[in-house]
């Protein structure tokens, strides 16, 4: 049913489009109407936001439809696309446009094409108290009779007059039914010709007969609208290759005889029209000679060439601060919720698939997915509040000409500093950030380089190998990373645009609006639809995601016989803690003896078992760096006489599982913990037997953990990578680490843990896994420079993943986005470990 039929339908619901320039105080209008009852989503096939809501009008419910802030109905951006195309296909019963009552002969350029298209406007002349601020009075009634349409002065952050223009745009909508005559306007001889003759063209082949008057379509042609010229083509290709010759013909008329284009003809004439009206009265200045404004003054410090960018860092860095550091408050309460359900899930459910699945993949995945909404939230709340103030123009206007050389948008270093331009920031939300870019080339390429900053799942990684291998210079190994991740940014922008996301900058064009308070119901409006679309758009992918990274990390898993001999071994070591005397710590040992225990660290632990003596010693020290004999990889015994053995592993023993070289071959899983001999019994309590039986008992689960890690799918793939990886210095446990900090770069030290046999490593205390990688010789200061520059470069997490997705509008830049960062630092990371080496 169209919205004409809804308008005669008893009870029905009328549509009104709300519409403007970007800074009229549309949204604020919108948000005032219709509250919390909005509705978000996107037009079809772009990824520009539409937005409805319901308001109440008499006791009738009135749908407003928010256009996209645009300032022409060309089609020069997906705003103003969407925009026209929201216009043809809903055909709402009348526009109201709001338009800054200050600046009137700029906004009236909009509604001077909405009435050239026959829509019926009513023109909201929003801030009038800052036009009467300045010395400024509009006479409404003059305005009315010269350009035909309803007009209602208003103030929208009050509310002041919008009961009144909505009333208004109700009543033309009722009367007009969606439709008036199009305003005809002068655009000189040439152009004047030239539509004369098209015009009939038009009518008789019927083309848009039901959607665009035929005088617009010809102007549409004359400017080149290539949207226009699209559809027309589709539709019927004869007349529109007619229609576009004598486009041509006139254009080229026009270079010869005035040296400009159809499009820019046009323009100056509707400026005139435009002006003629404002100079016959409608609007009246104060005449005080050079006075200047408040919003003048204010910019005179704040845009100014020194202080303006020392300005724009403290606001950068507060932003930083309450982003980052303050939203590390609600979002520890977030993590400690799904602590606190994973830890209750764990109670209740019994050991198995079934619940590493609901623990470690869903619970962890959806958590992993609303850790960031107190970051989100904060973000846009401060983004709304910068914007709305003004501030947001200002800022991209001095960052402009730098970010230029890159072919990247003044506007882009709000994203920048928020995915980690200041170390410890997120990408997730940089990457929602971008949508304050009206270019969607430079949005794209903002985006795309938003990872290579270094974000707050970063700083556990390099703080961990900063500490151990640049103890004497931390801080300027920090930043020097940090510096790192803003060049590769900048130079892969200047790639991206140079090739694959090819185009023109997009002029500087940004309205300076008025410095003004912030609403709190816009700002807080704004915040929660862009909170709510982020938990409903990246939730459900990465839920998915997180499912399949769990499955790649647990299966196959161990088999039978690999576990069935780990669960004699933890048996045999309960058993003998259970055996412990309350009084006499001398028995332990004879017990140690009695079960055998020292045959679980033997070379040969089925000796016994064979009725051969067990000479082979336990090794007296395992503080790291000690070194044992490698094996072949340590796994619980699958023969029988393993399982007679009481829980003895087969060739590769227990001990080996605590291989003293961390690099060792095949079998080598890292330093031992630093007690694995049982006493001598001399001296010994009975609290120190068991604290130490208790440590075996984690060592084995650790190691057991890490056998399990290994023989998984993800264990699979970074030890079949070693041969890839080799140039770059990785080995298996760094690749099967960089794997998981693909599902998330919070996973890549406590992966290295488990690699390790050292269990889960909480990355706040890291001081055991220093001391492990310290040990491990092959960790070379080259091999550390390429490990951190992978980790800073390559593939985002699939969160940001997805967010790129969701907001580039395809599959393909999420795959982009993998590969390319994915190849870049590879590349970088060869380079460093092969040619840094010498020189650090």
């Amino acid at each position: 049913m169209t919205a004409q039929a809804e308008q005669g339908a008893p009870g029905g619901h009328m549509l009104i489009a709300i519409a403007g320039n970007p800074n009229s105080g549309k949204t604020t209008a919108f948000n005032r109407y219709t509250g919390a009852r909005q509705h978000v989503g996107n037009y079809p096939g772009v990824t520009v936001e539409k937005k409805s809501g319901t308001a109440h009008l008499d006791g009738r419910d009135i749908i407003l439809m928010d256009l996209p802030g645009m300032y022409s109905m060309s089609a020069y951006s997906p705003e103003e696309t969407a925009a026209r195309q929201a216009l043809a296909d809903e055909r709402p019963g009348a526009i109201i446009d709001v338009v800054n009552a200050g600046v009137l002969e700029r906004n009236l350029y909009l509604t001077v094409q909405f009435l050239e298209m026959g829509l019926p406007v009513v023109i909201c002349l929003n801030m009038m108290d800052e036009a009467r601020a300045q010395g400024m009075t509009v006479n409404v009634q003059l305005l009315e009779e010269l350009t035909g349409a309803k007009a209602v002065p208003a103030v929208a952050r009050s509310g002041e007059g919008l009961e009144e223009t909505l009333r208004a745009a109700v009543e033309l909508a009722e009367t007009s039914g969606g439709r008036i005559p199009p305003l005809e306007i002068s655009y000189g001889p040439d152009l004047d010709t030239a539509l004369t003759e098209m015009e009939p063209v038009i009518r008789e082949a019927g083309l848009f007969a039901d959607t665009y008057p035929p005088r617009w379509v010809a102007m549409k042609f004359l400017e080149c609208d290539q949207d226009m010229l699209h559809s027309a083509q589709a539709a019927a290709p004869e007349v529109a290759a007619r229609l576009r010759a004598m486009a041509d013909r006139t254009s080229a008329h026009l270079r010869n005889t005035v040296g400009a284009d159809a499009e820019a003809v046009a323009a100056d004439y509707r400026y005139g029209w435009i002006r003629s009206i404002l100079r016959q009265g409608v609007r009246v200045e104060d005449e005080q000679k050079n006075r200047i404004d408040l919003s003048d003054k204010i910019d005179m410090v704040l845009t100014h060439r020194i202080a303006g960018p020392l300005f724009l860092l403290a606001v950068l860095y507060g932003m930083y601060f309450l982003t980052i550091e303050v939203g590390a408050y609600p979002l520890a309460l977030v993590e400690s919720a799904f602590d606190l359900l994973q830890s209750a899930v764990d109670d209740l459910m019994p050991d198995g698939p079934l619940k590493s699945l609901v623990v470690s993949g869903i619970i962890a995945g959806v958590g992993g997915v609303l850790g960031f909404v107190p970051l989100i939230v904060i973000m846009f709340m401060l983004i709304a509040i910068l914007e709305d103030s003004g501030y947001m123009a200002r800022a991209a206007y001095m960052m402009d000409r730098i970010f230029r050389i890159f072919g990247l948008h003044g506007a882009s270093i709000m994203p920048f500093i928020i995915a980690g331009g200041i170390a410890g920031g997120c990408a997730v939300p940089g990457v929602m950030a971008t949508r304050t870019l009206r270019s969607p080339r430079e949005r794209l390429a903002t985006m795309l380089t938003l990872p290579f900053m270094t974000c707050g799942a970063k700083i556990p990684v390099f703080l961990l190998f900063i500490n151990v291998f640049y103890e004497g210079n931390k801080t300027l190994a920090m930043f020097l990373f940090t510096l790192a991740g803003w060049g590769v940014a900048m130079l892969a922008a200047l790639f991206m645009r140079s090739t694959i996301i090819r185009g023109e900058a997009s002029p500087f064009v940004m309205e300076l609006p008025p410095y003004r308070w912030p609403t709190a119901a816009g700002v807080l409006i704004h915040t929660w639809e862009r909170a709510w679309q982020y938990v409903k758009k990246a939730g459900t992918v990465i839920l998915a995601i997180s499912i399949l990274i769990w499955a790649g990390m647990t299966y196959p898993g161990l088999s039978e016989a690999e576990e069935a001999a780990y669960e004699a071994q933890k048996s045999a070591l309960e058993e003998r803690l259970d055996a412990l005397p309350p009084d006499a710590a001398a028995k332990d040992d004879a017990a140690a003896k009695d079960t055998g225990y020292p045959d679980m660290f033997s070379r040969n632990p089925g000796a016994k078992a064979a009725g051969k003596s067990d000479k082979s010693p336990v090794p007296e020290s395992t503080a790291p760096g000690d070194a044992a004999p490698s094996a072949d990889r340590a796994a619980p015994a699958k023969d029988d006489a393993a399982a007679k053995g009481g829980g003895a592993a087969k060739d590769a023993d227990y001990r080996d599982l605590f291989s003293h070289d961390p690099a060792a071959g095949k079998g080598g899983k890292g330093p031992a913990p630093e007690s694995t001999a049982p006493a001598d019994g001399s001296g010994e309590t009975e609290e120190t037997a068991r604290e130490r039986i208790q440590q075996q008992l984690a060592d084995l689960e650790n190691a057991k953990a890490a056998e399990a890690l290994r023989d998984s799918y993800a264990g699979r793939l970074g030890t079949a990578l070693e041969g890839l990886t080799a140039p770059a210095g990785f080995d298996w446990r760094v690749n099967i680490a960089l794997i998981g900090g693909i599902a998330a770069k919070e996973v890549v030290i406590s992966t290295l843990g488990t690699a390790y046999s050292l269990g889960e490593v909480d990355d706040e205390n890291t001081s055991g896994l220093a001391q492990y990688i310290r040990a491990d010789k092959s960790w070379t200061k080259s091999k550390v420079m390429a490990f951190l520059l992978f980790t800073l470069l390559y593939s985002p997490c699939f969160v940001t993943l997805t967010v790129i997705r969701q907001e580039a509008g395809g599959w393909r830049w999420f795959f982009f986005s993998l590969f390319f960062n994915l190849a870049l630092a590879y590349g970088v990371a060869v380079a460093a470990n092969q040619f840094l080496g010498g020189l650090i």
